[in-house]
């Protein structure tokens, strides 16, 4: 086998193993990532896709200290019900079809917890327990500066899942979390933000490999579900 050829098997093969073995992880070690890592990890992020390279993103990383001051203020702010959305979330934005799978997946994780179909409380506190993180260490947030419309939005979604596997490749776990996002104001207030609109959070670190949780599996919808070949 040729050089370029064997690159381009190996290449492909590496792509898939990093994309396919992606998951979001719910149950964290509290190790620290060490801060070379980090900086490797972001700074591989920041070579993801935009309309015209305008990069329209900026994101903000937390750890230590004020990592536990923000989980507190989250969890105050969810109990209080300060709900601040840059972008709107309705379960009416949900097709049926989107709603199947999500039900789907709901049965498998709280399953994985313990937690019955029909346990409204338990399914509430297990929500209010992830703004912790889920333990771990580390969180970032994903702006979208500009005017932060949908156009950019876009732009962020490609430096969001370039951020994932940027994590993979390094060995570290992520789980994205659009509940995050809900608390916009109470993220800018603590992390001093004037610019941008909060489209994500990302919660990052070690993965704890005896938790249950995080072994649910999540399938995927088949090809010709959801793309079509025109020729």
């Amino acid at each position: 086998m040729s050089g370029p050829v064997f690159t381009r098997t190996r290449a492909r093969e590496y792509a898939e193993q990093m994309i396919r073995g992606r998951h979001a992880t719910r149950a964290f070690r509290p190790d620290p990532v060490p801060g070379d890592i980090l900086r490797a990890v972001f700074s591989l992020a920041g070579a993801a896709p935009s309309n015209s390279n305008a990069q329209p993103w900026r994101v903000e990383v937390v750890g230590g200290a004020r990592r536990d001051r923000l989980a507190d203020a989250l969890r105050t702010a969810h109990a209080e019900r300060r709900v601040t959305a840059d972008y709107p979330y309705s379960e009416d934005m949900y097709a049926p079809v989107h709603r199947e799978r999500r039900a789907a997946f709901g049965a498998g994780l709280y399953g994985a917890l313990g937690i019955g179909p029909g346990d409204h409380p338990a399914r509430a506190a297990y929500d209010a327990q992830s703004l912790g993180f889920y333990g771990a260490p580390h969180a970032a947030f994903l702006f979208v500066t500009g005017d932060g419309g949908p156009r950019l939005a876009a732009d962020a979604g490609a430096y969001l899942q370039t951020l994932l596997l940027a994590m993979t490749a390094h060995g570290v776990a992520s789980c994205p979390q659009g509940l995050l996002s809900l608390y916009a104001d109470t993220v800018r207030d603590h992390l001093g933000v004037d610019e941008g609109k909060l489209l994500v959070g990302v919660s990052f670190g070690y993965a704890d490999e005896n938790a249950p949780v995080n072994r649910v599996a999540t399938g995927r919808a088949a090809l010709e579900a959801t793309t079509t070949f025109h020729t």
